[in-house]
Protein backbone atom coordinates (compact mmCIF):
# COMPACT_ATOMS: atom_id res chain seq x y z
CA UNK A 1 0.00 0.00 0.00
CA UNK A 2 1.18 3.40 0.33
CA UNK A 3 -0.20 7.07 1.63
CA UNK A 4 0.64 10.52 0.02
CA UNK A 5 2.71 12.54 1.99
CA UNK A 6 2.29 16.08 2.55
CA UNK A 7 4.83 17.06 -0.07
CA UNK A 8 2.89 15.00 -2.58
CA UNK A 9 5.24 12.29 -2.77
CA UNK A 10 4.10 8.76 -2.22
CA UNK A 11 5.42 6.67 0.74
CA UNK A 12 5.03 2.86 -0.03
CA UNK A 13 4.43 0.99 3.37
CA UNK A 14 4.86 -2.81 3.97
CA UNK A 15 1.97 -3.64 6.66
CA UNK A 16 2.55 -6.54 8.95
CA UNK A 17 0.11 -7.85 11.54
CA UNK A 18 -0.33 -10.41 14.46
CA UNK A 19 -2.95 -11.04 16.72
CA UNK A 20 -2.76 -10.18 20.31
CA UNK A 21 -4.13 -12.71 23.10
CA UNK A 22 -5.50 -13.13 26.88
CA UNK A 23 -4.43 -15.92 29.16
CA UNK A 24 -7.42 -17.86 27.68
CA UNK A 25 -5.68 -17.50 24.33
CA UNK A 26 -8.90 -14.97 22.70
CA UNK A 27 -7.92 -12.75 20.58
CA UNK A 28 -8.14 -9.32 22.42
CA UNK A 29 -6.53 -7.03 19.54
CA UNK A 30 -4.09 -7.08 16.19
CA UNK A 31 -0.53 -5.27 16.66
CA UNK A 32 -0.47 -4.33 13.14
CA UNK A 33 3.62 -2.53 11.97
CA UNK A 34 4.49 -0.43 9.37
CA UNK A 35 7.89 -0.39 7.27
CA UNK A 36 8.72 2.34 5.07
CA UNK A 37 9.75 0.42 1.54
CA UNK A 38 9.50 3.15 -0.87
CA UNK A 39 13.43 2.87 -1.11
CA UNK A 40 13.37 -0.74 -1.87
CA UNK A 41 10.16 0.02 -4.34
CA UNK A 42 11.93 2.49 -6.88
CA UNK A 43 14.69 -0.02 -6.54
CA UNK A 44 13.04 -2.52 -8.11
CA UNK A 45 10.92 0.23 -10.42
CA UNK A 46 14.19 1.48 -11.59
CA UNK A 47 15.24 -2.57 -12.50
CA UNK A 48 12.13 -2.99 -14.27
CA UNK A 49 13.20 -0.08 -16.30
CA UNK A 50 16.46 -0.41 -16.74
CA UNK A 51 15.83 -3.87 -18.03
CA UNK A 52 13.19 -2.27 -20.56
CA UNK A 53 15.58 -0.29 -21.78
CA UNK A 54 17.98 -3.48 -22.00
CA UNK A 55 15.44 -5.29 -24.17
CA UNK A 56 14.69 -1.94 -26.45
CA UNK A 57 18.26 -1.79 -27.09
CA UNK A 58 18.72 -5.33 -27.61
CA UNK A 59 15.70 -5.12 -30.40
CA UNK A 60 17.69 -1.70 -31.75
CA UNK A 61 20.50 -3.73 -32.28
CA UNK A 62 18.25 -6.23 -34.18
CA UNK A 63 16.69 -4.39 -36.41
CA UNK A 64 20.06 -2.77 -36.82
CA UNK A 65 21.57 -5.70 -38.03
CA UNK A 66 18.81 -6.15 -40.49
CA UNK A 67 18.06 -3.40 -41.55
CA UNK A 68 22.20 -3.29 -42.98
CA UNK A 69 21.91 -6.43 -44.73
CA UNK A 70 18.87 -5.22 -46.61
CA UNK A 71 20.04 -1.83 -47.12
CA UNK A 72 23.50 -3.77 -49.04
CA UNK A 73 21.44 -5.58 -51.22
CA UNK A 74 18.69 -2.39 -51.82
CA UNK A 75 21.99 -0.60 -52.34
CA UNK A 76 23.44 -2.56 -54.87
CA UNK A 77 19.74 -2.62 -56.74
CA UNK A 78 19.82 0.84 -56.31
CA UNK A 79 23.25 1.18 -57.59
CA UNK A 80 22.18 -0.33 -61.12
CA UNK A 81 18.77 1.33 -61.34
CA UNK A 82 21.10 4.75 -60.87
CA UNK A 83 24.21 3.91 -62.91
CA UNK A 84 22.28 2.61 -65.57
CA UNK A 85 19.93 5.39 -65.99
CA UNK A 86 22.42 7.58 -65.98
CA UNK A 87 23.81 6.24 -69.17
CA UNK A 88 20.70 6.18 -70.62
CA UNK A 89 20.31 10.01 -70.12
CA UNK A 90 23.45 10.57 -71.70
CA UNK A 91 22.05 9.25 -75.16
CA UNK A 92 18.71 10.52 -74.26
CA UNK A 93 18.08 14.26 -76.35
CA UNK A 94 16.97 17.08 -74.24
CA UNK A 95 13.65 17.44 -74.10
CA UNK A 96 11.63 14.56 -74.94
CA UNK A 97 9.49 12.09 -73.38
CA UNK A 98 12.07 9.83 -73.01
CA UNK A 99 14.58 12.67 -71.24
CA UNK A 100 11.65 13.32 -69.12
CA UNK A 101 10.91 9.74 -68.11
CA UNK A 102 14.41 9.45 -67.11
CA UNK A 103 14.83 12.10 -65.43
CA UNK A 104 11.83 11.32 -62.99
CA UNK A 105 13.37 7.52 -62.68
CA UNK A 106 16.89 9.58 -61.80
CA UNK A 107 15.65 11.67 -58.94
CA UNK A 108 13.24 8.46 -57.05
CA UNK A 109 16.51 6.74 -57.43
CA UNK A 110 18.53 9.34 -55.58
CA UNK A 111 15.25 9.80 -53.14
CA UNK A 112 15.38 6.19 -52.32
CA UNK A 113 19.04 6.16 -51.71
CA UNK A 114 18.83 8.82 -49.02
CA UNK A 115 15.80 7.37 -47.61
CA UNK A 116 17.73 4.07 -47.03
CA UNK A 117 20.37 6.13 -45.30
CA UNK A 118 17.84 7.74 -42.78
CA UNK A 119 16.51 3.81 -42.30
CA UNK A 120 19.90 3.14 -41.32
CA UNK A 121 20.48 6.57 -39.00
CA UNK A 122 18.10 5.08 -37.12
CA UNK A 123 18.63 1.52 -36.91
CA UNK A 124 21.79 2.68 -35.64
CA UNK A 125 20.57 5.38 -33.44
CA UNK A 126 23.66 7.21 -34.78
CA UNK A 127 23.94 11.19 -34.89
CA UNK A 128 23.95 12.71 -38.37
CA UNK A 129 24.90 16.41 -39.07
CA UNK A 130 21.22 18.80 -39.52
CA UNK A 131 20.79 19.90 -42.78
CA UNK A 132 17.99 21.53 -45.06
CA UNK A 133 15.32 18.62 -45.55
CA UNK A 134 11.92 18.67 -47.02
CA UNK A 135 9.32 18.04 -44.14
CA UNK A 136 6.21 16.99 -46.70
CA UNK A 137 8.20 14.77 -48.15
CA UNK A 138 8.84 12.83 -44.85
CA UNK A 139 5.27 13.49 -43.83
CA UNK A 140 3.60 11.56 -46.86
CA UNK A 141 5.81 8.72 -46.69
CA UNK A 142 5.42 8.28 -42.78
CA UNK A 143 1.60 8.40 -43.79
CA UNK A 144 1.47 5.75 -46.66
CA UNK A 145 3.83 3.84 -44.58
CA UNK A 146 0.99 3.97 -41.75
CA UNK A 147 -1.67 3.60 -44.24
CA UNK A 148 -0.61 0.12 -44.44
CA UNK A 149 -0.05 -1.61 -41.15
CA UNK A 150 -3.51 0.42 -39.71
CA UNK A 151 -7.22 -1.00 -39.87
CA UNK A 152 -9.40 0.62 -42.69
CA UNK A 153 -12.12 1.92 -40.42
CA UNK A 154 -9.41 4.52 -39.78
CA UNK A 155 -9.38 7.59 -42.26
CA UNK A 156 -6.02 9.18 -42.88
CA UNK A 157 -5.80 12.65 -44.12
CA UNK A 158 -3.15 15.03 -45.25
CA UNK A 159 -3.36 18.64 -46.10
CA UNK A 160 0.22 19.89 -47.07
CA UNK A 161 0.12 23.51 -47.42
CA UNK A 162 4.00 23.92 -46.57
CA UNK A 163 6.65 22.91 -48.80
CA UNK A 164 9.52 24.84 -46.47
CA UNK A 165 12.86 23.20 -45.34
CA UNK A 166 14.05 23.10 -41.72
CA UNK A 167 17.52 22.10 -40.79
CA UNK A 168 17.24 18.79 -38.97
CA UNK A 169 17.68 15.20 -39.36
CA UNK A 170 15.60 13.42 -41.42
CA UNK A 171 15.53 9.96 -39.40
CA UNK A 172 14.94 12.32 -36.16
CA UNK A 173 11.59 14.05 -38.24
CA UNK A 174 10.72 10.55 -39.53
CA UNK A 175 10.78 9.07 -36.09
CA UNK A 176 8.65 12.61 -34.48
CA UNK A 177 5.56 11.52 -36.85
CA UNK A 178 6.30 8.00 -37.02
CA UNK A 179 5.47 7.79 -32.94
CA UNK A 180 2.73 10.65 -32.98
CA UNK A 181 0.74 8.97 -35.89
CA UNK A 182 1.66 5.50 -34.63
CA UNK A 183 0.40 6.91 -31.18
CA UNK A 184 -3.20 8.58 -32.80
CA UNK A 185 -3.82 5.13 -34.90
CA UNK A 186 -3.31 3.12 -31.66
CA UNK A 187 -5.85 5.19 -29.75
CA UNK A 188 -8.34 4.59 -32.27
CA UNK A 189 -8.33 0.73 -33.47
CA UNK A 190 -11.13 0.03 -31.32
CA UNK A 191 -13.72 2.72 -33.03
CA UNK A 192 -12.24 3.81 -35.96
CA UNK A 193 -12.08 7.46 -36.76
CA UNK A 194 -9.76 10.22 -38.68
CA UNK A 195 -6.03 10.70 -38.75
CA UNK A 196 -5.17 13.68 -40.14
CA UNK A 197 -1.71 16.05 -40.88
CA UNK A 198 -1.70 19.13 -41.38
CA UNK A 199 1.64 21.63 -42.33
CA UNK A 200 1.31 24.96 -42.91
CA UNK A 201 3.57 28.09 -42.69
CA UNK A 202 3.16 30.90 -40.30
CA UNK A 203 5.14 33.68 -38.63
CA UNK A 204 6.07 34.50 -35.09
CA UNK A 205 6.33 38.37 -34.00
CA UNK A 206 4.99 40.96 -31.76
CA UNK A 207 1.96 41.43 -34.47
CA UNK A 208 0.93 37.85 -34.09
CA UNK A 209 2.54 35.84 -31.43
CA UNK A 210 1.80 32.10 -31.86
CA UNK A 211 -0.49 31.08 -28.43
CA UNK A 212 3.01 29.93 -27.33
CA UNK A 213 5.67 30.52 -24.75
CA UNK A 214 9.30 30.21 -25.43
CA UNK A 215 9.67 31.04 -29.34
CA UNK A 216 11.99 33.28 -30.51
CA UNK A 217 10.53 35.50 -33.22
CA UNK A 218 10.33 34.31 -36.87
CA UNK A 219 9.00 31.79 -39.80
CA UNK A 220 8.20 28.53 -38.62
CA UNK A 221 6.27 25.49 -40.15
CA UNK A 222 3.39 24.21 -38.48
CA UNK A 223 2.79 20.57 -37.94
CA UNK A 224 -0.94 19.29 -36.39
CA UNK A 225 -1.52 15.31 -35.93
CA UNK A 226 -4.72 15.11 -34.72
CA UNK A 227 -6.73 11.95 -34.32
CA UNK A 228 -10.40 11.46 -33.38
CA UNK A 229 -10.23 9.02 -30.54
CA UNK A 230 -11.10 8.77 -27.06
CA UNK A 231 -8.93 11.73 -25.59
CA UNK A 232 -6.25 11.95 -23.07
CA UNK A 233 -7.83 12.64 -19.03
CA UNK A 234 -6.87 16.01 -17.88
CA UNK A 235 -5.32 14.46 -14.81
CA UNK A 236 -2.43 12.63 -17.24
CA UNK A 237 -2.01 14.98 -19.91
CA UNK A 238 0.43 17.12 -17.95
CA UNK A 239 2.63 14.14 -17.96
CA UNK A 240 2.58 12.26 -21.15
CA UNK A 241 5.92 13.76 -22.28
CA UNK A 242 7.97 12.46 -19.35
CA UNK A 243 10.18 9.70 -19.65
CA UNK A 244 8.69 6.35 -18.94
CA UNK A 245 5.21 7.55 -18.85
CA UNK A 246 3.04 5.42 -20.79
CA UNK A 247 -0.81 4.73 -20.90
CA UNK A 248 0.16 1.76 -23.00
CA UNK A 249 -0.19 -2.50 -21.62
CA UNK A 250 2.76 -4.27 -20.53
CA UNK A 251 4.92 -4.84 -23.90
CA UNK A 252 2.76 -2.07 -26.01
CA UNK A 253 5.18 0.29 -25.01
CA UNK A 254 8.34 1.71 -23.39
CA UNK A 255 7.17 5.31 -22.63
CA UNK A 256 9.90 6.77 -24.31
CA UNK A 257 8.31 7.62 -27.63
CA UNK A 258 6.52 10.96 -26.80
CA UNK A 259 9.38 11.93 -24.13
CA UNK A 260 12.11 11.23 -27.20
CA UNK A 261 9.80 13.33 -29.76
CA UNK A 262 10.00 16.18 -27.29
CA UNK A 263 13.55 16.12 -26.70
CA UNK A 264 14.03 16.52 -31.18
CA UNK A 265 11.66 19.26 -31.42
CA UNK A 266 13.11 21.69 -28.28
CA UNK A 267 16.73 20.09 -29.54
CA UNK A 268 15.76 22.09 -33.14
CA UNK A 269 14.48 25.20 -31.32
CA UNK A 270 10.96 24.19 -31.57
CA UNK A 271 8.17 23.44 -29.26
CA UNK A 272 5.09 20.99 -29.50
CA UNK A 273 2.50 21.02 -27.64
CA UNK A 274 -1.23 18.93 -26.71
CA UNK A 275 -4.55 19.76 -26.59
CA UNK A 276 -7.69 16.94 -26.28
CA UNK A 277 -11.40 16.68 -25.34
CA UNK A 278 -12.50 13.59 -23.79
CA UNK A 279 -14.26 11.47 -26.18
CA UNK A 280 -13.63 13.85 -29.30
CA UNK A 281 -10.35 14.23 -30.26
CA UNK A 282 -6.46 15.12 -29.79
CA UNK A 283 -4.13 17.31 -31.21
CA UNK A 284 -0.65 17.64 -31.42
CA UNK A 285 0.63 20.83 -32.40
CA UNK A 286 4.36 21.10 -33.37
CA UNK A 287 6.57 24.44 -34.60
CA UNK A 288 9.46 24.43 -36.08
CA UNK A 289 11.88 26.82 -37.41
CA UNK A 290 12.05 27.29 -41.45
CA UNK A 291 15.63 27.65 -42.69
CA UNK A 292 16.19 29.48 -46.45
CA UNK A 293 18.83 27.14 -46.72
CA UNK A 294 18.16 24.92 -50.00
CA UNK A 295 18.88 21.13 -50.41
CA UNK A 296 16.72 20.30 -53.50
CA UNK A 297 16.92 17.44 -55.11
CA UNK A 298 18.88 18.00 -58.17
CA UNK A 299 18.11 16.45 -61.99
CA UNK A 300 20.70 14.70 -63.67
CA UNK A 301 22.77 17.62 -66.02
CA UNK A 302 24.97 16.14 -68.74
CA UNK A 303 28.05 18.47 -66.97
CA UNK A 304 31.63 18.12 -68.41
CA UNK A 305 33.18 15.57 -65.70
CA UNK A 306 36.57 14.82 -64.69
CA UNK A 307 38.41 12.23 -67.15
CA UNK A 308 41.29 10.81 -67.79
CA UNK A 309 43.67 8.05 -69.67
CA UNK A 310 44.45 5.93 -66.53
CA UNK A 311 44.06 2.19 -66.41
CA UNK A 312 41.47 0.65 -64.09
CA UNK A 313 40.52 -2.39 -62.59
CA UNK A 314 37.31 -2.28 -61.44
CA UNK A 315 36.05 -4.86 -59.09
CA UNK A 316 32.46 -6.08 -58.06
CA UNK A 317 30.84 -9.58 -57.28
CA UNK A 318 27.16 -8.14 -59.16
CA UNK A 319 27.23 -8.08 -62.82
CA UNK A 320 25.22 -5.86 -63.62
CA UNK A 321 27.11 -3.36 -61.60
CA UNK A 322 30.45 -4.28 -62.81
CA UNK A 323 29.33 -3.65 -66.22
CA UNK A 324 27.57 -0.58 -65.24
CA UNK A 325 31.22 0.58 -63.82
CA UNK A 326 32.81 -0.47 -67.23
CA UNK A 327 30.18 1.85 -69.10
CA UNK A 328 30.39 4.69 -66.89
CA UNK A 329 34.17 4.83 -66.74
CA UNK A 330 34.68 4.11 -70.09
CA UNK A 331 32.81 7.31 -70.69
CA UNK A 332 34.80 9.32 -69.19
CA UNK A 333 38.10 7.88 -71.00
CA UNK A 334 39.70 5.77 -68.78
CA UNK A 335 40.77 2.22 -69.85
CA UNK A 336 38.81 -0.39 -67.43
CA UNK A 337 39.12 -4.15 -66.85
CA UNK A 338 36.41 -5.60 -64.94
CA UNK A 339 36.62 -8.64 -62.19
CA UNK A 340 33.43 -10.44 -60.31
CA UNK A 341 35.52 -12.23 -58.04
CA UNK A 342 37.96 -10.65 -55.71
CA UNK A 343 40.32 -13.79 -56.12
CA UNK A 344 40.37 -13.61 -59.63
CA UNK A 345 41.25 -9.50 -59.40
CA UNK A 346 44.07 -10.49 -57.34
CA UNK A 347 45.74 -13.20 -59.42
CA UNK A 348 45.13 -10.66 -62.50
CA UNK A 349 46.87 -7.70 -60.31
CA UNK A 350 50.00 -9.95 -58.90
CA UNK A 351 50.56 -11.15 -62.95
CA UNK A 352 50.15 -7.63 -64.05
CA UNK A 353 51.12 -5.25 -60.77
CA UNK A 354 52.45 -2.08 -63.02
CA UNK A 355 48.85 -2.69 -65.89
CA UNK A 356 46.85 -0.57 -63.33
CA UNK A 357 46.84 2.53 -61.86
CA UNK A 358 43.75 2.70 -59.80
CA UNK A 359 41.81 -0.50 -58.02
CA UNK A 360 37.81 0.10 -57.38
CA UNK A 361 36.40 -2.48 -55.48
CA UNK A 362 33.01 -3.83 -53.77
CA UNK A 363 33.67 -4.53 -49.88
CA UNK A 364 31.17 -7.18 -49.61
CA UNK A 365 32.63 -10.45 -51.90
CA UNK A 366 32.51 -13.93 -51.35
CA UNK A 367 36.14 -15.50 -50.39
CA UNK A 368 37.97 -12.35 -50.06
CA UNK A 369 36.60 -8.89 -48.86
CA UNK A 370 37.31 -5.31 -50.20
CA UNK A 371 39.47 -4.69 -47.19
CA UNK A 372 41.46 -7.92 -47.73
CA UNK A 373 41.60 -7.63 -51.56
CA UNK A 374 43.17 -4.26 -50.71
CA UNK A 375 45.62 -5.40 -48.31
CA UNK A 376 46.66 -8.54 -50.46
CA UNK A 377 47.11 -5.87 -53.04
CA UNK A 378 49.47 -3.38 -51.66
CA UNK A 379 51.37 -6.17 -50.56
CA UNK A 380 52.23 -6.66 -54.10
CA UNK A 381 52.59 -3.13 -54.71
CA UNK A 382 52.87 -0.69 -51.77
CA UNK A 383 51.91 2.78 -54.23
CA UNK A 384 48.36 1.11 -55.47
CA UNK A 385 45.67 3.48 -54.92
CA UNK A 386 42.46 2.07 -53.88
CA UNK A 387 38.86 3.38 -53.54
CA UNK A 388 36.24 0.94 -51.45
CA UNK A 389 32.79 0.90 -52.39
CA UNK A 390 30.20 -0.50 -50.05
CA UNK A 391 26.43 -0.67 -49.93
CA UNK A 392 26.57 -1.42 -46.17
CA UNK A 393 29.20 -2.44 -43.96
CA UNK A 394 29.39 -2.70 -39.83
CA UNK A 395 32.64 -3.74 -40.04
CA UNK A 396 34.68 -0.63 -42.15
CA UNK A 397 34.31 2.61 -41.36
CA UNK A 398 36.39 5.53 -42.93
CA UNK A 399 38.91 5.65 -39.95
CA UNK A 400 39.34 1.66 -40.59
CA UNK A 401 39.89 1.99 -44.15
CA UNK A 402 42.41 5.03 -43.83
CA UNK A 403 44.32 2.77 -41.48
CA UNK A 404 44.23 -0.03 -43.88
CA UNK A 405 45.97 2.31 -46.90
CA UNK A 406 42.89 2.68 -48.87
CA UNK A 407 43.15 6.13 -50.26
CA UNK A 408 39.14 6.59 -50.42
CA UNK A 409 36.35 5.11 -49.68
CA UNK A 410 32.33 5.31 -51.15
CA UNK A 411 28.80 4.28 -49.90
CA UNK A 412 26.65 2.89 -52.91
CA UNK A 413 25.05 3.81 -54.75
CA UNK A 414 27.46 6.98 -55.96
CA UNK A 415 26.37 8.69 -58.66
CA UNK A 416 28.55 9.42 -61.52
CA UNK A 417 29.80 12.99 -60.89
CA UNK A 418 30.89 11.93 -57.22
CA UNK A 419 32.54 8.84 -59.30
CA UNK A 420 34.29 11.00 -61.60
CA UNK A 421 35.48 13.67 -58.89
CA UNK A 422 36.59 10.87 -56.58
CA UNK A 423 38.34 8.85 -59.17
CA UNK A 424 40.54 11.54 -60.51
CA UNK A 425 41.72 13.17 -56.91
CA UNK A 426 42.68 9.64 -56.45
CA UNK A 427 44.50 9.18 -59.16
CA UNK A 428 45.98 13.23 -59.36
CA UNK A 429 46.97 12.26 -55.54
CA UNK A 430 49.34 9.49 -56.50
CA UNK A 431 50.76 11.19 -58.94
CA UNK A 432 52.05 13.45 -56.28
Amino acid sequence: MFVVHPDGNRVFLEVFGSPVKDKQGTVIASLVSFSDITGRKQTEEKRLRLEADLRQAQKMESIGTLAGGIAHDFNNILSAIIGYTELSLYEATNGTTLEKNLQEVYTAGIRARDLVKQILTFARQSDEEQKPIQVDTIAKEVLKLIRSTIPTTIEVKENIKSHSLIMGNPSHIHQVFMNLCSNAAQAMEDAGGILEVVLTDVEHNDQSPLPISDLKPGNYMKIAISDTGPGISPDIIGSIFEPYFTTKGVGKGTGMGLALTNGIIESYGGKITVDSELGKKTVFLIYLPITKKHDDYRPYEKEKLSSGIESILFVDDELAIANMGRQLLERLEYRVTVRTSSVEALELFKLKPNDFDLVITDMTMPNMTGDQLAVELMKTRSDIPVILCTGYSNKISEEIAKEIGIKAFAYKPIVNPDLAETVRKVLDEAKG
